[in-house]
């Protein structure tokens, strides 16, 4: 018995190739997506992995340079001195459509394009660590932008890798295997009611077949009775 229940009938077998015939084209598809999925995942962790190098490296010299200031200057000053920033940032985000998958596309916009804007302070109370830890910390900004949009993008890759992955093994080893097997299924179940059919035609043809010489054989045998009779009486006369 198949694992799937079926009716053994030609309209059954018809709809069950239909639906195999789908399921196997399916299958090449979704396996054809599985592998293109994987090349741009790919692609996207190798940028990831030389961009995240980049934007670490970026932040411990950034990190460095306010190790620095700090110890030169006093935390009230420090403070203070970043307490009201000039510039600020407009962030814009889009989609790009990945085989099907919508992937963020950040856009990263300042509102004054002068590169002095970045400094929200005075240069007279403060010192030069200070000024390259900022100016180290703006040029990362955008690299730690794109960072997290390849971050987020691989992601979404990963989980519709999964659930691509999970579709093909289930038609792979579940659905086609089932159908297949439901095919072979009624398949046999029509040749043997085709061949009991044939049978039972046949024996049926064997019955009327007999039946017929019977009736012949009686009519024979009762045309020679009649001849017999008439043959008696016309001795007699």
């Amino acid at each position: 018995m198949p694992a799937i229940n079926v009716n053994p009938t030609r309209m059954e077998l018809t709809r069950l190739k239909g639906r195999l015939k789908t399921a196997v084209r399916g299958h090449k598809l979704l396996k054809d997506k599985r592998d293109e999925l994987m090349k741009q995942f790919l692609d996207v962790v190798r940028e990831n992995r030389a961009l995240r190098k980049k934007v670490e490296d970026a932040l411990m010299e950034a990190y460095g340079s306010f190790t620095v200031a700090s110890a030169l200057m006093s935390g009230e000053m420090l403070e203070q001195s970043l307490l009201y920033p000039k510039q600020s940032v407009e962030l814009d985000m889009s989609f790009q459509n990945i085989m099907s998958v919508n992937v963020p596309v950040y856009h990263f916009k300042t509102k004054s394009e002068d590169p002095g804007e970045v400094y929200p302070y005075g240069f007279a109370t403060t010192s030069g660590e200070l000024d390259d830890a900022v100016d180290s910390m703006a040029s990362v900004f955008q690299d730690m932008l794109k960072l997290a949009e390849i971050e987020k993008t691989s992601q979404l890759l990963a989980e519709e890798i999964e659930k691509t992955r999970r579709r093909v093994n289930a038609l792979e080893y579940v659905k086609i295997p089932q159908m297949q097997e439901a095919i072979k299924y009624i398949s046999m179940k029509l040749d043997e009611n085709e061949r009991a059919t044939t049978i039972r035609l046949m024996k049926v043809k064997d019955m009327l077949l007999k039946e017929a010489i019977e009736e012949r054989q009686e009519e024979t045998r009762r045309a020679i009775e009649a001849s017999g009779g008439h043959l008696g009486q016309a001795e007699e006369i």
